[in-house]
């Protein structure tokens, strides 16, 4: 089995000086070009799809289909450029731009509204002086229209509808609207087809980067990542199109686990299991699609809900669906297979309450689960020994953390005296130093345990870039709201890592210690 070694982290969080306050697909290039020069080869991101007003969680998305307009690259859109460029937006909005740009975090309604501004000035320069020309730019969007109507039709019909009856949700639009009704169907097409029109543009621009950027990492010999949120949110074009799939007033979450005592309430829609099985799973057919066109491997987020979901009803009442193991575990597998039709490679995050069956299954199937090195112990040891890393199995993900832990520094800094020696104690058996349980954080500690993980027999290996650098600056926390989440940023713009020295000493750490 192929060795594979990588970095995580949101595209968000990778601007260049050149970026509007948040990492845009073209700068994918640049962090992989650093990621070459580490040794690495796989680049993953967390989610890209369309988020609704007001959300900041790429699991929250709107869209399993869409790359969000949020990271879109305005400079390098060559319509926005002839319609005058950022001059030609109103001082107010150059005013938040500025703002967002100088941000040390991610704002996100603040970008929003610049980019769909300077999108909409782009898509009425292109409609001028392209497509009411049919020029061959104009026939290259109607050719992505085409090629791409499977998703794009309802996703635009969704987005130009929203931006209508911007209040609410899809549930809030009038009744037949929200029903589909074809007849009303065609009426808000014909009103609202302009601004269908446009969102189908910024998808084609979207993709443009998208496949230039992918190209670019490739030629650099790295490939991208991607993450399959486990659903999408209520006020979604895949809901909307999809009702009878899914359970809206049922709330998915989790039971208690490592991440939560009491457990997790997502406020994202419950699958109907019976209704999506005599589909055929079609509509995870498609998401599997999509995922091989934008990826050349994807993280199956909270596997275990592909194999039984846990659900709280609108009474209080917590229940599972499928609720017997046997469906479960059929269920499971029938969806892991639909996954990796499209050739992908695929892993799973088998993380939480996860019953033995389900990583049993993934075992049997060939799909890599996660070992996350804080959790990997023998609990029911006496000291609760650390496992090393060369001893997690061949077809798994090792890792130090996810976007929903906080970084190993932090980590080091809260843990007991226990805990600090059992992580001491693993890293002496590896071979790679002995460490005072009592001191504290430091940059030879953080390349010790670069050093350890690099002894896993697992076949990838994604670091969180907080890991490489040592800081403690965490994504998420789960079951907390708050702008503390998904807003962070790297420090530095990403295309001035290869003349900063810090980010070379640590390209050259990695390429010496850790690639494969």
């Amino acid at each position: 089995m192929s060795r594979h070694t990588g970095i995580s982290l949101p595209l968000s969080s990778m601007p260049s000086s050149s970026s509007w306050g948040i990492g845009e697909i073209p700068d994918l290039v640049p962090m992989g070009e650093w990621l070459a020069a580490a040794g690495g080869d796989q680049l993953m991101l967390l989610p890209v799809g369309t988020m609704p007003p007001g959300k900041t969680s790429p699991y929250s998305a709107c869209s399993a289909m869409a790359i969000d307009s949020i990271y879109v690259s305005l400079p390098a859109v060559e319509d926005f450029q002839r319609a005058g460029g950022v001059a030609e937006m109103a001082s107010e909005l150059r005013d938040r731009l500025d703002a967002a740009r100088a941000s040390a975090e991610v704002r996100f309604a603040a970008v929003r509204q610049v980019k769909e501004s300077a999108l909409f000035l782009a898509f009425e320069c292109f409609i001028e002086d392209e497509w009411n020309h049919r020029t061959i730019r104009a026939g290259e969007l109607a050719g992505f229209m085409s090629r791409e109507r499977w998703w794009l039709d309802d996703y635009a019909l969704f987005q130009a509808c929203a931006a209508h009856w911007p209040q609410g949700t899809w549930r809030d639009w009038p009744s037949d609207v929200a029903r589909r009704e074809p007849g009303p169907l065609n009426e808000v097409r014909r009103r609202l087809g302009h601004r269908i029109l446009f969102e189908q543009y910024v998808q084609w621009v979207a993709d443009q980067q998208w496949r230039a950027a992918r190209a670019a990492l490739r030629s650099h010999g790295v490939v991208l990542f991607g993450d399959l949120p486990f659903v999408v949110d209520m006020h979604s074009a895949d809901v909307w199109a999809r009702q009878d799939e899914f359970l809206m007033d049922v709330s998915v979450g989790v039971p208690p686990d490592a991440f939560s005592a009491s457990g997790q309430d997502w406020g994202l829609p419950m699958y109907r299991w019976d209704v999506i099985h005599r589909s055929g799973f079609a509509w995870l057919h498609q998401r599997a699609r999509r995922m091989a066109a934008l990826y050349d491997g994807f993280r199956v987020d909270h596997l275990v809900g592909f194999y039984r979901t846990y659900g709280k009803a609108p009474d209080g009442a917590h229940f599972f669906l499928p609720p017997d193991q046997p469906t479960q575990l059929w269920q499971g597998e029938q969806v892991m297979a639909v996954f990796r039709e499209q050739g992908a490679d695929v892993v799973a995050e088998d993380l939480g309450t996860v019953p033995g069956f389900v990583r049993e299954s993934i075992a049997r199937m060939g799909i890599g689960g996660y070992k996350v090195l804080r959790w990997e112990r023998a609990w029911h040891e006496h000291g609760q020994p650390f496992t090393a890393p060369s001893d997690y199995p061949v077809c798994s993900v090792a890792t130090t953390g996810t976007h929903d832990t906080e970084p190993m520094a932090a980590w080091w800094d809260a843990a007991s005296g226990d805990d600090r020696a059992a992580l001491a104690d693993v890293m002496r058996r590896a071979g790679v130093g002995h460490w005072d349980p009592a001191a504290p954080w430091t940059g030879a500690l953080r390349d010790a345990l670069l050093r350890l993980m690099a002894t896993r027999a697992s076949s990838h290996l994604f670091l969180p870039i907080q890991d490489v650098f040592g800081w403690r600056d965490r994504i998420n926390t789960p079951a907390t709201v708050g702008p503390h989440n998904w807003t962070w940023r790297l420090p530095w713009p990403v295309d001035e890592w290869p003349r900063r020295e810090d980010a070379r000493e640590r390209a050259a750490f990695l390429q010496t210690h850790v690639r494969p």
